[in-house]
């Protein structure tokens, strides 16, 4: 039997919290994180399982262009990173991709 419970911003950056990885993102990029999350499970109709260090595996946060570009220096701007990966939130100091 599986249990579901819809959580909340809130819990969702509590539970990064509980796991010790509060500082894998900042709190504006959790938000973005879970706004994402919730846009794709109220768009594909399917519940999302909260995976925390999955998340911190799966994505990454730069405070700038130039943070990123020590990690992939192939990458010039935000058409770039759209090409070769997804991008989560693309502003002035919230960089959040998926690792590739």
């Amino acid at each position: 039997m599986m249990i579901i419970t819809t959580i909340n911003e809130y819990d969702f950056k509590d539970a990064f919290r509980n796991m010790n990885r509060q500082d894998s993102f900042s709190a504006y990029g959790l938000t973005k994180l879970f706004e994402y999350f919730e846009m794709v499970s109220n768009e594909s109709g399917e519940d999302i399982e909260l995976d925390v260090i999955g998340i911190c595996c799966e994505y990454v946060e730069y405070d700038s262009l130039e943070e990123l570009q020590a990690d992939y220096k192939d990458i010039e701007g935000q058409d770039d990173l759209e090409y070769n990966t997804q991008v989560i939130c693309y502003e002035e100091d919230c960089i959040i991709i998926a690792s590739y």
